[in-house]
């Protein structure tokens, strides 16, 4: 069942001579419980797409649509509901409160959708406990790992229960174990817990853990590819389409 759709997604930046069209006229859908990864050279788009598809921005034209419902016919109160509800996000660099700790952090979108503070916590600790946290629940960030920080981040982009998971670059600041960690865990997130994850990497070795690979190049897309390996391994086909694309 499609959750996610672009139609004819377009945005431009600026007007006249000195406009910049970040992404031209994309069309794309990705399924309940499908993981999506999408590539391509800096500048071409990825994250203006995220971006979108989050509610986070815009369209110049065309629209964006969560399970048949346009982000662009909603007003800025029932966007926000929408984004608060239906959509987790996972950025690169974690975006944790530095003074409170694991559960408190994995919480906040709960408590600040109105929900009760000891509810948002056991829901908290259920989702930590999931993503292989359990024994941190009360560390602070500066007491975890990069990769202990972003799954503290994955619990709180879960704990909402969304339907849908955007991560921009969410490997991008970790090394290569734990980059491999997170990625598995994305995976996860989609075959076993059903959410659809779309996500933006510059590394092919990550992008090789989604069912489906889309590949942009100046705000179009280009090219697509299904890895027939598992946990990472297929990198060879993505690499010699990136190099095909500049």
């Amino acid at each position: 069942m499609t959750l996610i759709q672009a139609e004819n997604l377009t945005k431009i930046y600026g007007r006249g001579e000195t406009a910049v069209t970040a992404l031209d006229h994309v069309n794309l859908s990705v399924d309940a419980g499908e993981f999506v990864a999408v590539m391509g050279p800096s500048g071409c788009g990825k994250s203006t797409l995220l971006h979108l598809l989050g509610g986070l921005d815009h369209p110049s034209e065309g629209r964006a649509l969560i399970d048949g419902q346009s982000l662009s016919a909603l007003k800025d109160n029932a966007l926000a509901r929408l984004r608060r509800r239906q959509i987790g996000f996972i950025f690169q660099f974690y975006n944790l409160i530095p003074v409170l700790d694991a559960v408190e952090n994995a919480a906040l979108p709960v408590i600040l959708d109105g929900g009760r503070a000891s509810k948002a916590r056991e829901k908290s600790r259920v989702w930590l406990q999931k993503v292989g946290l359990g024994d941190r629940l009360h560390s602070r960030p500066d007491q975890l790992s990069g990769g202990q920080q972003q799954r503290v981040a994955v619990a709180r982009a879960l704990v909402a229960e969304p339907k849908l998971i955007l991560a921009d670059e969410p490997t991008g600041n970790l090394d290569s174990v734990s980059s491999g960690e997170i990625a598995a865990l994305l995976r996860q997130v989609a075959n076993e817990w059903g959410r659809a994850v779309l996500m933006v990497t510059h590394d092919a070795r990550i992008a090789a853990y989604a069912d489906r690979i889309i590949f942009l190049k100046d705000g179009k897309i280009v090219d697509e590819a299904r890895p027939q390996g598992s946990e990472g391994e297929d990198t060879d086909l993505v690499e010699r389409i990136l190099r095909q694309i500049g």
